[in-house]
């Protein structure tokens, strides 16, 4: 379901239901609709806090920032006019995708896997259509492909299409992705790190630190199922573990009470590290709009005083 985005605020509300939006066969698509409703969201809600530029004017009024006054415009008309939040930037970004067994789980059409591939086409989107380079590496016990950052509609077309490949690791090495960036990066740049992180964390923090060294910014996303989570399921069931295969027979209801503690304490962990060493964190569950995600995505760039160029011009894509 597509709400109107004249009622859409882009802070609190939806805009495309996910259920609907991953029924949408393209990847490429997918992004473009998510994009598209970021814009109509924002272009229609009274919220101007970032960078954002719609190439058009309005004149002065007493109470505006005078930094957006356009003094050529004024040399021709002798009227002062805003020029509406304009800002340049060279960004080089690296979206860096875990593609593990473990994301392929999920509660009705929605797979983590499917979520977290299509947010990362939506930034590769985003980011291309404002000129920035866009590269990807994916992962799972291992490297599996590395794609640098560029800014050409054939790369993307290519990090598409690594995007839409299945996840098929059997286990999860969440440092070695970091590890190897660190050795083939050295270009500053921003990376984006998505993942479920249901792995063991203990030289997560080293890694991180070693890019924060390089003087790359970086952001962790974690993406979950609402399901493991709480674990809400009904009656014993037999469970299976998606990456190593081993079953267990478990009634959920006795089994939530130790559950739900161990899983909030092991995200809470992931939260603790990236705050201790500045890095941006955002816990997303698979059925929270990707609208909402962008949005965040770009007003905490501008909240660590790096907006970057926001254009709306979407045929540049």
């Amino acid at each position: 379901m597509i709400t109107d985005p004249q009622n859409v605020n882009p802070v609190k509300g939806g805009f495309v239901d996910p259920r609907a939006l991953m029924s949408i066969r393209h990847l490429e698509m997918r992004a473009r609709v998510v994009v598209e409703g970021f814009w109509n969201g924002l272009h229609r809600s009274p919220f101007h806090g970032f960078s954002v530029e719609f190439t058009e004017y309005r004149q002065y009024t007493p109470g505006d920032d005078p930094r957006y006054l356009d003094w050529g415009l004024y040399g021709r008309s002798d009227r002062y006019y805003i020029r509406k939040f304009e800002d340049e930037t060279n960004l080089r970004c690296q979206l860096v995708v875990d593609r593990s067994k473990s994301m392929t789980y999920g509660t009705g059409s929605i797979t983590k896997d499917k979520y977290a591939s299509t947010l990362a086409a939506t930034l590769a989107y985003f980011l291309h259509s404002q000129g920035d380079a866009v590269g990807l590496l994916t992962f799972d016990e291992r490297v599996r492909e590395y794609l640098p950052p560029r800014h050409k509609l054939s790369h993307l077309r290519q990090l598409m299409l690594a995007l839409e490949k299945p996840a098929e690791g059997k286990a999860t090495s969440l440092t070695d992705p970091l590890d190897h960036l660190v050795e083939l990066v050295r270009r500053r740049g921003m990376f984006v790190y998505i993942s479920d992180f249901l792995a063991p964390i203990e030289r997560l923090e080293a890694s991180l630190l070693a890019l924060i060294a390089g003087r790359h910014e970086v952001a962790v996303i974690q993406v979950l199922d609402p399901n493991e989570l709480a674990l809400k399921f009904e009656g014993a069931s037999l469970f299976e573990d998606i990456e190593s295969g081993q079953t267990l027979y478990i009634e959920p209801a006795a089994a939530r009470k130790a559950y739900v503690p161990k899983i909030a304490a092991h995200n809470a962990a992931v939260r603790r590290t990236c705050e201790k060493l500045g890095v941006s964190y955002l816990q997303l569950t698979t059925d929270q709009p990707l609208e909402n995600v962008l949005f965040n995505f770009v007003k905490e760039r501008q909240r660590r005083g790096r907006p970057g160029t926001v254009s709306r011009n979407p045929g540049r894509a």
